[in-house]
């Protein structure tokens, strides 16, 4: 390159300054390169960490060490000074030597909360920047903060223990607890350093997926691309992702779309607490002036179930396999149903979710939270295809989840337990803590502190080791609230809840029942009156979530013929104050058992503070367990579901 090809480089370089400093003035915005001495001035500094020389990415390269030299670079690190002045003249030689022979020399610079400020080679890296290079050789000092629980101070504090493993600094991600997914998906052990091929495999896939990205306008968001590359690395295996071409990888990444604007939600799931309005039927205004103009849906459809289990050998099956035949009934001639069983996670799941929209399906419920990773790969593969998950709280907004209002059903029967039961304390048999567990036993116990202010709840725990119902025989205690559904090996009347009468023999007192035929019934003339579009998960970035109760006719409760009629008239008055929405279970004092006034009666609680409740009242002995406690059988439903789960180590997650 002769000298006169290097001036016009600087020229280009400094109209690219000038643009930047004018957008800059025009935005408010300081036009110049930051200095970081200027904000370590109102910011203490914990400790100086040297890193030795390293390769560093140029585009986190923001800002200078001193003030010194601010004012000759734009905000961009493009030159502003004259083409006459001695700083351009060297400006113009650097830019000759790395056409000619490349920038071989580290600068000096200090990185401080993950970006890097400049103290020596400010031209070495303007004129590579203007090239678009990649990155720079640098010797570093990492200038750490205090620990603070501010947000940024905790990510970088997670960056820097997880930086010795893989000695890389283009992975920024917004989400806590990011590194270590990512090394659980590369398949490594916690703290097991990075290949020099591990390295160089993520820094070429990362380099694709955020071309990718930004074409998407990823660079405008603040999910970032390596964000997006931990979703793609949920679903897809390394070994495929790094098989794709840029095409590929472009479709994948409009493919998870709606999972990307997710990310950029802090609450990235919306519940539906009730199903669409049907659409509007013909006779309206703009039918009148339209009349071929209307919200149509499709003419048939073709809905799988796909299982874990059988019928045969699951309770929970048999009862999703009795709201398939309901959709047969009741729309004969539009829906056709089939449904697959046995499906597991990691195994089959995916072949029979596979299986069913190869074979027609238009639609496909998944009935189990463990076949939600099946679900979503499965809506990737098939945008066109409405897949639904039996599951709550799953942030991925391509697919939409369902479950029920289940503490609706349990504030009815802990009243119906608090007056049948002669003694002030009452069992309650829980499954696992997962999301609306806790709130299932706060509303049993309100409903029976509310007909028995004395009342205590004694609450055991199926996922613990111990025999609930001996425990309760040993205690004295009649009155159970068990499991909401028979089980295998348990007696067929250990369900729902029940009293323990002399000799040890069980009467049916009520029970939590799941219309699930109400459910896909629901759902699916929403789809066939052309209704489904108008609560579309991804439209406004969040995933969504069906939580439908009793005014949708999804939830009820099943009472016994030996109830005494006062106690049935009871329970009538409060399913009918629930449906019609005069009686909410919530909407009174509760204090929690740390003493904590948790509402004042007022008013209720969101549908949000209901599914996340994570604490017991007063009325409740008993704790919620932790993931160590859990028997083994009962910790995957937890990786799934749990209501801790975002504070599991990242080796204990589920995998999708």
């Amino acid at each position: 390159m002769t000298r006169l090809e290097a001036l016009e480089e600087y020229s280009r370089a400094q109209k690219q300054a000038q643009r930047s400093y004018r957008e800059k003035i025009m935005d408010g915005q300081y036009p110049y390169l930051p200095a970081l001495d200027d904000w370590l001035e109102k910011t203490s500094v914990e400790a100086q960490l040297p890193l030795g020389t390293i390769e560093i990415p140029l585009e986190l390269v923001t800002g200078t060490k001193t003030a010194g030299r601010t004012a000759a670079f734009a905000a961009n690190f493009m030159p502003l000074l004259p083409a006459s002045s001695e700083f351009a003249s060297k400006w113009v030689t650097l830019c000759q030597a790395h056409m000619e022979e490349g920038i071989h020399d580290p600068i000096r610079c200090y990185e401080y909360l993950g970006h890097f400020y400049v103290q020596e080679g400010n031209k070495r890296v303007s004129v590579l920047k203007y090239f678009g290079a990649d990155s720079i050789p640098a010797t570093v000092i990492r200038i750490v903060p205090p620990y603070s629980e501010a947000p940024q101070i905790r990510m970088y504090y997670e960056f820097m223990e997880f930086y010795p493993v893989c000695g890389l600094y283009t992975l920024n991600f917004t989400q806590e607890g990011s590194y270590a997914r990512l090394q659980k998906a590369l398949g490594k052990a916690p703290g097991q350093a990075w290949t020099d091929d591990d390295k160089a495999d993520v820094v070429s896939l990362l380099n694709w997926v955020k071309k990718a990205y930004y074409a998407h306008g990823g660079e405008h968001m603040h999910t970032t691309a390596a964000d997006v590359l931990l979703l793609l690395l949920r679903l897809y295996k390394l070994e495929n992702l790094k098989a794709y071409t840029p095409g590929d990888l472009a479709r994948a990444i409009d493919a998870i779309w709606d999972d990307v604007l997710a990310l950029e939600r802090p609450e990235p799931v919306t519940l539906s607490t009730q199903p669409a309005a049907p659409a509007e039927k013909s006779g309206g205004l703009l039918n009148r002036i339209l009349p071929n103009k209307r919200a149509a849906g499709p003419d048939h459809l073709k809905v799988a179930f796909v299982n874990e289990r059988t019928p045969e050998t699951s309770t929970w099956t048999s009862q999703h396999e009795f709201g398939r035949t309901q959709l047969d009934m009741v729309f004969e001639g539009r829906v056709e149903t089939v449904a697959y069983h046995g499906a597991e996670a990691g195994k089959n799941a995916d072949d029979l979710v596979e299986q069913a929209i190869q074979e027609g399906a238009d639609m496909v419920f998944t009935t189990s939270p463990k076949l939600v990773g099946a679900s979503l790969r499965a809506a990737l593969r098939h945008p066109q295809v409405r897949i639904l998950n039996c599951s709550v709280d799953m942030p991925y907004a391509s697919i939409r989840t369902y479950y029920t209002r289940v503490y609706e059903a349990k504030f009815i029967t802990g009243a119906i337990a608090g007056v049948v039961s002669r003694g002030d304390r009452i069992g309650y048999v829980a499954d696992t803590p997962t999301f609306g567990t806790p709130a299932n036993i706060n509303a049993f116990a309100l409903g029976a502190r509310m007909v028995n202010p004395r009342v205590k709840i004694d609450l055991q725990w199926t996922c613990l080791p111990s025999d609930p119902v001996r425990h309760f025989t040993e205690q004295g205690i009649t009155v159970v609230s068990g499991r909401d559904a028979p089980s295998p090996n348990r007696p067929s009347r250990e369900f729902g809840t029940f009293l323990i009468q002399p000799g040890g023999t069980l009467v049916d007192l009520a029970s939590p029942f799941w219309h699930w035929g109400q459910f896909y019934e629901n759902v699916v003339r929403t789809v066939l009156d052309g209704g489904w579009s108008r609560d579309k998960s991804g439209t406004d970035g969040r995933a969504v979530n069906y939580w439908w109760g009793m005014n949708s006719g999804v939830m009820d409760v099943l009472l016994s013929r030996e109830l005494p009629h006062d106690v049935r008239h009871l329970a009538d008055i409060l399913r009918a104050g629930i449906i019609s929405g005069s009686i909410d279970p919530f909407a009174c004092h509760i204090v929690a058992q740390d003493g904590t006034l948790m509402n004042e009666g007022r008013t209720g609680f969101s549908p949000e503070q209901i599914l996340h409740m994570d604490w017991l009242c007063d009325a409740v002995e008993g704790h919620i367990p932790g993931y160590e406690e859990l028997t083994e059988v009962a910790r995957p439903m937890y990786r799934m579901q749990g209501i801790h789960r975002d504070l599991l180590p990242a080796e204990k997650e589920a995998d999708l």
